[in-house]
């Protein structure tokens, strides 16, 4: 695929409009042009290709997430999972109770502050995360699928800038 963009008329449109210079819509406002509304459809392009991805696994994408930072981390916090997943504190909760309750991970006192929980992967769940971590991959690569590498690192580049 070429690491160019197409030069389009979308891409004329886009380029006015970021200009503030767009004589289309009302006061050159076009949806299509607006950040929120181009992340969410990409994301809707990516959770599409997650869930067929990861249907066998029965696991949402956050889900998949908590299991692959349990599994960096060794044994992790509550807390430390919420940060490292850029979730709240009420839906790291409701992950981990779910995946609890699947034998995915499992829970012991901290050592070091019994008030703290550690959470760790159970056999079951790193068997299941080993499995399913080619449909991680296989999801990154097909939304990216329409760009060139050079297209999809700086994209990746920018959108890390972002957050």
């Amino acid at each position: 695929m070429a690491d160019a963009p197409t030069g389009g008329a979308k891409d004329k449109k886009r380029a006015t409009a970021a200009t503030g210079q767009s004589g289309s819509g009302q006061n050159g406002y076009v949806l299509e042009d607006q950040i929120g509304h181009v992340l969410r459809r990409a994301h809707q392009r990516a959770s599409a290709i997650f869930s067929a991805e990861f249907a066998e696994f029965e696991l949402t994408p956050t889900q998949f997430a908590v299991l692959a930072k349990i599994r960096e981390g060794g044994e992790v916090s509550q807390n430390r999972i919420g940060r490292l997943t850029a979730m709240d504190p009420a839906t790291v909760q409701g992950v981990i109770g779910r995946l609890e309750k699947r034998g995915l991970i499992a829970s012991k006192p901290d050592p070091d502050d019994r008030r703290r929980t550690l959470w760790r992967l159970t056999a079951k769940g790193a068997d299941l995360l080993t499995s399913a971590v080619p449909a991680g991959i296989r999801t990154t690569q097909a939304t990216l699928a329409p760009l060139g590498a050079r297209e999809q690192r700086v994209l990746l580049e920018l959108l890390d800038r972002l957050s």
